[in-house]
């Protein structure tokens, strides 16, 4: 047999005492994990309703919470409200139908207890209107639990996150105006980053807008909440509206795309972007166009109104700047009043847009200050749309060979150059080109036009009449005034036979002055003289007699 070892007393009171410790270690774990199994339930409903009354600075209901400790503390839960307003008329400011989260034991014992992920289904957050923003069950937003007898300290953040991924989310912006519905997005997926007590959130989100139909994605910064005015919550964002179809609004076509920055407060949102269209087309015609514009505009959360000021549009070869207003109307959609102002457009550019005859009825370098409105309603953007101003064209040239022919032919005549009329009548170019100015209104697929001042070199025609932007109405009444008098108009025998009326003839300066009657479709247009009377008929009752003859004419086929 071996020598037996001899172990020092001092080592042998070492390894006593270590193992005292580890054992007192082990027992103390083993009470805390005990502690924790018998207590997680508590801990965490108190932590998640701490957590939210401080972000909310109010009261938090919660009906069920589940805990399972399998695999560390795993936390499922439903019911959750964060109500306010009055005891009478109660809302809520939050609600989540169902909510999941795990954390460890050891991370439920400290606190705040951090999570890496918290999955979330079915949120609805309401942004209370102005005259709520200080009433939370009738306590201050402030001071939530504001008792004189019992005064209490705001609740501490208990649970941070890391992440938090949102399915089902609608964000409703509360309103008391008069009017006014509330302000609601349907938010299919929501990821939340960064979460934390008094810093912004990372947020990414996708949706679907309602009209025009199309998805959006937006990403940026969220917060801090502001509990006291939760309207002047800061966001910002960069957004991107892909492949949004704008015939869901009736009586407009193409497929939209836009991009863009937005910053501000829930209560009023800044937003610059972009938008391209590439076949934009209005159901008053069958040929689309491109469209690009580039807008500054302005939101208010509280209405869901946006002012818009500037838009700078590109249509085909024209620019144009718009500014106005979109209001939203209870009910019955929105009410779009806008200032339009061309300082240099092509005017078969419009009337490739707003009409159906093609090629359009003229070419030229257009100008133009207008005012459209687009009262709130469900009927077709045509059939509503208001546009009233005054334009004026350089370099007209028609694009109806027979029309100009007519104009050209005209033109040598009133020129005193009767000998070159027929071969400027005849050729279907255009010799001379013209000028106009009018004002003019478009109401119900009608444009009357007044004041219209058409010159050519040698006649001034000044008329009033109705266009349909179907090319179905063609009427123009008026005067024509030109230069030569009827017999210089004229040649051989017929300029003898004229003189003696040339005197008879000339008014106001010009060498002669007949009324005149433009009448017709966009194909087919005819001329001759006015009826007596009626040369100096406005756009409203030429309006007047075509809608009369129209009808007249429906009620004659019926009776057959």
């Amino acid at each position: 047999m071996g020598e037996k070892t001899h172990i020092p007393w001092w080592r042998r009171r070492w390894l006593k005492v270590t193992g005292g410790l580890v054992a007192a270690g082990v027992v103390g774990l083993g009470i805390a994990a005990e502690y924790a199994i018998h207590n997680a339930g508590p801990i965490v409903r108190k932590r998640v309703i701490e957590t939210l009354s401080a972000k909310f600075d109010a009261p938090v209901e919660l009906d069920r919470l589940d805990i399972s400790l399998l695999r560390g503390v795993e936390v499922e839960g439903d019911g959750l409200r964060v109500p306010y307003g009055s005891a009478d008329k109660q809302t809520k400011l939050l609600s989540v139908e169902h909510f999941t989260f795990r954390t460890t034991i050891q991370g439920l014992l400290h606190q705040p207890t951090h999570i890496s992920l918290i999955r979330v289904d079915g949120m609805e957050l309401h942004v209370p209107p102005g005259s709520a923003r200080k009433q939370i069950l009738g306590t201050n937003l402030g001071e939530p639990f504001a008792d004189p007898q019992h005064p209490r300290t705001k609740p501490k953040i208990a649970f941070t996150a890391g992440e938090i991924l949102c399915t089902n989310v609608k964000l409703v912006i509360d309103t008391d105006k008069p009017g006014k519905e509330p302000l609601e997005f349907d938010i299919g997926r929501l990821d939340l980053h960064d979460i934390g007590p008094d810093q912004p959130m990372i947020y990414k989100a996708e949706l679907t807008n309602p009209k025009p139909v199309g998805a959006i994605h937006a990403e940026g910064h969220f917060g801090p909440w502001d509990a006291d005015g939760p309207r002047e919550t800061p966001l910002d964002g960069d957004y991107s509206f892909d492949h949004a179809d704008l015939s869901t609004i009736k009586g407009i076509g193409g497929m939209l795309a836009s991009t863009g920055h937005f910053a501000g407060q829930l209560e009023h949102i800044t937003i610059d972007g972009t938008t391209d269209t590439p076949d934009f087309s209005i159901d008053g015609s069958k040929y689309p166009v491109p469209l690009h514009t580039v807008f500054h505009a302005y939101v208010d959360g509280t209405t869901g109104d946006t002012t818009l000021d500037p838009v700078q549009a590109h249509l085909l070869h024209s620019d144009f700047t718009a500014r106005g207003t979109v209001t939203r109307v209870k009910g019955v959609g929105h009410d779009i009043a806008l200032e339009v102002t061309m300082p240099h457009g092509r005017i078969e550019d419009m009337l490739d847009l707003g009409v159906k005859t093609r090629p359009p009825l003229m070419s030229g370098v257009l100008t133009l200050r207008a005012k459209l409105h687009l009262p709130a309603g469900h009927e077709r953007v045509t059939e509503k749309m208001e546009l009233a101003g005054i334009f004026a064209v350089q370099g007209v040239s028609l694009n109806n060979p027979k029309w100009q022919d007519k104009v050209d032919s005209l033109s040598m005549r009133a020129q005193g150059r009767p000998r070159e009329a027929k071969a400027a009548g005849s050729d279907g170019k255009p010799e001379e080109q013209s000028q106009m100015q009018a004002k003019f209104n478009l109401r119900g697929g009608l444009i009357s036009v007044d004041d219209l001042k058409y010159q050519v070199p040698g006649v001034t025609v000044l008329l009033n009449g109705v266009y349909s932007t179907d090319g179905d109405v063609f009427e123009f009444k008026g005067h024509v005034r030109t230069d030569a008098t009827a017999s210089q108009m004229v040649t051989g025998w017929k300029s003898a036979l004229l003189q003696p009326f040339d005197k008879v003839l000339k008014k106001d300066g010009a060498g002669l002055e007949l009324p005149v009657s433009i009448s017709g479709t966009g194909s087919d247009v005819s001329f001759g003289l006015a009826m007596h009377g009626t040369a100096d008929e406005s756009s409203k009752e030429i309006a007047a007699d075509v809608k009369a003859r129209a009808a007249a004419k429906v009620s004659g086929k019926s009776q057959r």
